[in-house]
């Protein structure tokens, strides 16, 4: 009897990845390929975008060939892919830039001064923060500095849109990316005129937008021959890669909150209709025709371990590294750290925030800075989830995935800060089955998303230690008073 099996494509900020899982959610096969970026000058982040599209292309063939999978046992591709990126595009459908993606801060000024001006009704029109991560703020960029990519383009795109366009010859964007941009109004799920104008550019210039179930067929033959597919298996265009981690996670219901922290992290909740947070605190960004997904993102998830790590120049591994932390008491005794070493998006939205250790005594060492790096990571996503709280109420289940779950400590770090029960799932490609999932919706294989309940990896459940929460909490107020008194340094 043939397998049934669908694949996930997740186009990703440092990698390509492609996932074949059966119709339960079992990881099958996998492939990874790495993703070069270039910082051509200070605050700039680019990738070349026909790179990536290779790497796609690659990693479909090899996940194809690792799982042994003959083209009848394949029923759709779901895609997953980063927010934020941007591509000037000529007539013929070729990029004349590269891709600028959501860690380019070159629009720092123009941010500033937006936020001056109309920047808030713009965010109540979008539910995009007024960020140098938003193409929004590329855009205005491009046109202030006669960038000569952007005076030359004919349609401007995110990489999902410029391999569909490739593969399919269609220029179409799903909700989530379309809403990420900056330029859509989440209450009409149509281009939102005011902002187009602001950015100079036109909605023809721009993709059609659809749901995350839009299907495309009849692929490229040569790129269906090249990945070892039918060209009439059908793709389904998927969704943004917040969206599909939660929905992977099964974290889709009010109340469901996903934490995931990988180099960067960011805390999100699936919620009816399109609510914004009026202090833009948190995001919110479309899903499907009456459902949205609430929350923010942190620069400083891993990056800031790393940069302790190499700030003390430690060779060992990050288990070695963290293996003292677990032998200094909760609050670090006394050490609180804010951990703006990247900038900062959510909460307080400033690119120029820094990092700092406060409260250091001659007798901390090395143990205790690294597990208040920790705790301050955590102290950011919890600053973030009370933010969500004022739109969405407490949440009912808190699930983690990425790099940083696999520590022990620092998930038990996240039950004690936030004092409930924390989940995590037994696989890191949530993502992917997510996108896997909305592809099995979308060619009616699957009844609904809330169907991929009964469908996800096992998970394990870390309990709080409630006496620890009490005291956490104390710190978080200290935590926050120093987050609000040393932004007036950030500049």
């Amino acid at each position: 009897m043939a397998r049934e099996l669908a694949i996930g494509l997740d186009i990703g900020t440092t990698s390509v990845k492609a996932v074949i899982f059966d119709l339960t959610g079992n990881l099958v096969a996998e492939a990874e390929e790495m993703v070069t970026t270039t910082y051509p000058n200070p605050d700039w982040t680019e990738q070349d975008p026909k790179e990536v599209e290779k790497a796609s292309v690659k990693v479909m063939k090899e996940v194809v060939e690792n799982a042994k999978a003959d083209a009848d046992e394949l029923l759709t591709v779901g895609i997953s892919c980063a927010m934020h990126s941007i591509i000037c595009m000529d007539e013929q459908g070729e990029p004349l830039s590269q891709m600028l993606i959501w860690s380019d801060a070159r629009s720092s000024e123009q941010a500033e001064k937006l936020l001056q001006n109309e920047g808030l009704d713009i965010f109540a029109r979008t539910g995009t923060p007024i960020h140098p991560m938003s193409p929004l703020l590329k855009l205005i960029w491009m046109k202030e500095t006669n960038y000569e990519p952007y005076q030359k383009a004919a349609y401007f795109m995110s990489m999902k849109e410029y391999l569909l366009q490739k593969w399919f010859g269609k220029r179409v964007v799903d909700y989530s990316m379309a809403s990420a941009t900056g330029l859509l109004n989440v209450k009409n799920l149509e281009w939102d005129e005011e902002t187009l104008a602001i950015a100079g550019i036109s909605k023809e210039q721009l993709s059609k937008i659809v749901p995350p179930t839009e299907i495309l067929t009849n692929i490229d033959e040569a790129v269906a021959k090249e990945m070892g597919i039918s060209s009439e298996m059908p793709f389904v265009i998927g969704a943004a890669d917040g969206q599909l981690a939660n929905l992977g996670s099964g974290a889709i219901l009010p109340g469901e909150v996903n934490v995931s922290v990988g180099t960067s992290g960011a805390i999100r909740q699936f919620i009816e209709g399109a609510p914004v947070n009026e202090h833009m605190e948190t995001f919110t960004y479309a899903f499907t025709d009456d459902t949205s997904i609430i929350g923010g993102p942190t620069n400083n998830g891993g990056i800031a371990l790393q940069w302790f790590k190499d700030l003390i120049g430690f060779n060992g591994s990050h288990d070695e590294l963290l293996a003292g932390a677990e032998e200094v008491e909760a609050g670090s005794e006394g050490i609180i750290f804010l951990p703006y070493v990247n900038g900062e998006r959510a909460p307080i939205w400033n690119g120029r925030a820094k990092g700092n250790f406060y409260g250091l005594s001659i007798g901390h060492h090395k143990d205790h800075l690294a597990r208040a790096v920790l705790e301050g990571i955590t102290f950011n996503i919890y600053q973030i989830g009370k933010s969500l709280e004022k739109i969405a109420g407490k949440p009912k289940k808190i699930s983690v995935n990425g790099g940083l779950s696999k520590s022990g400590l620092w998930v038990q770090i996240m039950a004690d800060v936030f004092g409930q029960d924390i989940h995590i799932s037994d696989t890191h490609h949530n993502a992917a089955w997510g996108a896997v999932w909305t592809g099995l919706v979308g060619i009616g294989k699957a009844e609904s998303f809330e169907a991929i309940k009964e469908n996800l990896p096992a998970e394990k459940v870390v309990h709080p230690n409630m006496e620890n929460h009490e005291l956490y909490l104390q710190v978080y107020e200290k935590y926050e008073r120093l987050a609000r008194d040393l932004a007036v340094y950030f500049d």
